[in-house]
């Protein structure tokens, strides 16, 4: 057929390949692990990054005569990733657009969504892919946990106009649920992970894990999925575990029953920041190259804090207790991603990830370096995204942020952002920041 409409317009679109561009004399953070690099010209070709050499050395002949952009005095890190969202509880799309436009002009170029209405997030994915709106590649999850989790609210407000834990975005698992069936459906949304939430013992985990991985997909879980204990969860094989403030249920003194009846924390257990209960776990996840998922932040969040004496008080001590088993865990040489489980107001510049990075550097004191490297290739290694994403390479996606400041010096001067780079289509934050005044 020729006589199809147009469809929609992609005003944001990565640009065709051939269409080359040259960015020249920057200083490049490019994610690897190397210093950092000054005198660096980066070229573009389309959506990919084909050349990255100093400033001094040949271009390739392609790019004799591209569009030259003079980024002397300038910072260049890779995209940035957060690797806990939420875009859709509820759905609402002028909220989801709104959010990941601030984020692609925060220099943030992917994001994982764990668990939403996958209808809605379905679309958004393919939105900001083809560039009819502004915004990070989206990987996403579907969810599994045990029956007794789907009364929570969250889950009908994902699953309108159907039942929850009976739809392939969010299902419920039994020991006789058929997996390879439950697995394909999952992947039928799109997915790109099986997101284990709660409810569920060690050998069910360990038995969706291992269908998820012959069917090719990765497993994102909750550290503890109750009464799955942590070293359970990583032992059955995840790619990731979430939230940090979970590991405190390893080596329980009470029953972990349900992810509803949670036994209480001892604090006092973890204050010194060596627990030894955690240290053979640490050494278990380094083996297995498990990431961490710390969502270190989120009890810094409005919303957790809440408005009462007592939850401003719980929030402080989760805070506390995630600061502190995060630095043990990047001690232990655990990879540490940054994911946030929250978003900052609308009326804010820039986006929680932000906050989440201040946090992994002042509160946990990992220096600004590796909290760059979480936020890249540690975080794309966690959406299963390595190939492409990460870092400033020759052969992967044209995805950087451009700073005025170093970041290394103080992990605040990305807030000095000028533009992102989103597959070689570029986002000015002077854009951004007009439109929004």
């Amino acid at each position: 057929m020729t006589d199809l409409p147009p469809g929609a317009p992609t005003p944001w679109a990565a640009p065709p390949a051939g269409t080359v561009t040259v960015y020249r004399g920057a200083t490049l953070f490019d994610g690897t692990g190397a210093p950092l690099r000054p005198n660096t010209t980066i070229v573009t070709d389309g959506a990919r990054l084909h050349t990255v050499v100093g400033d001094g050395d040949p271009l390739p002949p392609h790019a004799a005569d591209a569009p030259r952009v003079d980024l002397a005095g300038r910072f260049v890190v890779p995209g940035l990733i957060d690797t806990h969202q939420h875009l859709a509880t509820p759905p609402d799309r002028p909220v989801a657009e709104a959010v990941l436009r601030r984020l692609v002009h925060s220099g943030v170029t992917a994001v994982r969504d764990m668990a939403d209405d996958l209808r809605h997030i379905g679309d958004l994915a393919r939105a900001t892919l083809v560039g009819e709106i502004p915004g990070p590649d989206i990987r996403y999850a579907a969810l599994m946990a045990g029956p007794s989790f789907f009364d929570d609210p969250r889950t009908h407000e994902v699953s309108r106009g159907a039942v929850p834990g009976a739809v392939p975005w969010m299902q419920a698992v039994t020991p006789d649920t058929d997996l390879p069936i439950a697995v394909a459906l999952a992947r039928g949304t799109h997915a790109a992970a099986i997101k284990v939430y709660a409810d569920l013992d060690a050998a069910t985990v360990a038995a969706v894990t291992a269908e998820a991985h012959r069917q090719g997909i990765a497993v994102w879980a909750h550290a503890t999925v109750f009464p799955a204990a942590p070293g359970e969860v990583v032992a059955a094989g995840v790619d990731s575990v979430s939230h940090v403030t979970l590991l405190a249920f390893e080596d329980p003194t009470e029953p972990l029953s349900s992810y509803k009846t949670k036994p209480r924390v001892d604090y006092d257990r973890f204050a010194a920041g060596d627990a030894p209960e955690l240290a053979a776990l640490f050494a278990e996840m380094r083996r297995r190259g498990t990431v961490l998922d710390a969502t270190a932040s989120m009890w810094t969040s409005g919303e957790l804090r809440g408005d009462t004496a007592e939850s401003a008080e719980r929030a402080a001590r989760n805070a506390d207790l995630a600061a502190v088993l995060t630095a043990q865990a990047h001690r232990a040489g655990v990879d540490v991603c940054t994911g946030t489980d929250h978003e900052t107001d609308p009326d804010d510049p820039f986006p929680a990830l932000y906050g989440e990075l201040a946090f992994l550097a002042d509160r946990c004191g990992i220096p600004a370096a590796e909290v760059l490297r979480s936020a890249t290739l540690v975080g794309a290694r966690a959406a299963g995204t390595e190939a492409d994403m990460g870092s400033v390479e020759p052969g992967k996606l044209a995805d950087f942020a451009v700073l005025d400041e170093n970041p290394l010096h103080d992990i605040g001067n990305l807030r000095t952002i000028a533009f992102t780079v989103r597959r070689g289509r570029r986002f000015d934050r002077a854009e951004f920041e007009k439109d929004t005044q």
